[in-house]
């Protein structure tokens, strides 16, 4: 398949670029700086999220967004990206799959409260959660567009194991056997390819914890 990443210089894009080629996958990277990139030889759209049209993307089967800032000023781009991307992708079969944020995941079957609501959700964390929250919001409107929203577990580790297993999730926060919710970098870009691959989900938000 034909895939580009959309942040491919990042820590999830590079995962998830390197998982992509490993299956014999067609990658591009979009990314501002290709000097940033590790893998040399990737084709490379070198332009920013907000420059992008749709004769950039329009022959690739799947866009994976791992658009990610983290200033408060910029915040808000985490909404204003996903208008643009869904402007772009209006009535077409393309996917867009984004990387998006576990702070919006329910905590109960009524999807009343999200884990961001929760009394020991920290601080820190909420401004950027918020708007990550806020794009999610934007795309539950969106009904012309082959959208998937991707949160990760609870806690999400750059630089941990991957384990190469998953347990899939959708709309509600949950844990594995340990009462653990985590998930690697690594096994995160295993269940994203896989997502690819097998386009189990559409217009809809799903999550996966590890084992």
């Amino acid at each position: 398949m034909k895939i580009a990443v959309i942040g491919a210089n990042g820590k999830s894009g590079h995962l998830i670029v390197e998982e992509a080629l490993a299956r014999g996958h067609e990658v591009t990277a979009i990314v501002r700086d290709a000097k940033k990139l590790q893998e040399r030889n990737l084709p490379v759209i070198e332009k920013d999220l907000f420059a992008l049209t749709y004769d950039d993307i329009k022959n690739f089967d799947a866009i994976i967004d791992c658009f990610a800032v983290w200033r408060e000023e910029d915040l808000p781009k985490h909404v204003t990206s996903l208008q643009h991307l869904t402007a772009l992708l209006k009535g077409k079969a393309n996917r867009l799959l984004i990387v998006g944020g576990a702070g919006s995941l329910y905590t109960d079957k009524s999807h009343t409260t999200r884990l961001i609501d929760t009394p020991n959700f920290p601080d820190a964390y909420k401004p950027l959660a918020s708007n990550m929250a806020k794009g999610l919001d934007f795309l539950r409107t969106v009904t012309d567009v082959n959208w998937a929203y991707f949160s990760p577990a609870a806690e999400f580790i750059a630089d941990g194991k991957r384990t190469g297993s998953y347990q899939l999730g959708n709309e509600e926060f949950f844990t594995n056997s340990k009462g653990e919710s985590k998930i690697s970098y690594a096994d995160y870009a295993i269940a994203m390819v896989d997502e690819v691959e097998m386009a189990k989900h559409n217009k809809v938000r799903f999550t996966a914890i590890d084992q």
